[in-house]
């Protein structure tokens, strides 16, 4: 055999063996990462549920939602664990880039107070739309010089 007719097999099988040593890695630093719960520590689940650790079990943790809302996770269904900073700035709204005097924007007119007057619904402006009404469309074809069998459109 020709060392040309290998060389695409043998690329083949070095791709496959980089790509499932890389996936093998980021497994193991994922099992690393579990393994280094311990309790009074905040996760994220996969879901994106922010919680902290109460019990770390074999295969299952404890989590707390809420004060006194006791969830049980499996391990694998961990996504992060979190650094106390981060997961106060996330879960308790702590930290340098959270701005206290932001004014609030409202969305809608619920938010309307009684000093503000809502728009004017007796306003009868029409909006053109480019769509014409049956009356205006037959003044146009009045207004069209009506040709007679003799003429023709070419001048």
């Amino acid at each position: 055999m020709d060392i040309v007719t290998l060389l695409p097999f043998i690329v083949l099988i070095g791709a496959m063996f980089l790509m499932t040593r890389s996936a093998k890695k980021k497994q193991q630093q994922a099992a690393n990462m579990r393994n280094q719960m311990q309790p009074g520590t905040g996760v994220r689940t996969i879901g994106g549920m922010y919680a902290t650790v109460k019990e770390v079990n074999t295969d299952t943790v404890l989590l707390e939602a809420a004060p006194g809302v006791h969830l049980v996770f499996a391990k694998n269904a961990i996504g992060a664990v979190l650094e106390d900073e981060e997961y106060n700035r996330i879960v308790h709204g702590t930290g340098d880039d959270l701005e206290v005097d932001s004014p609030v924007v409202p969305d809608d007119a619920s938010s309307l107070t009684e000093t503000d007057e809502p728009a004017d619904a007796s306003d009868d402006s029409r909006i053109d739309l480019g769509k014409k009404d049956e009356a205006a469309q037959a003044d146009a074809a009045d207004t069209e010089p009506k040709k007679t069998d003799g003429e023709s459109d070419a001048k």
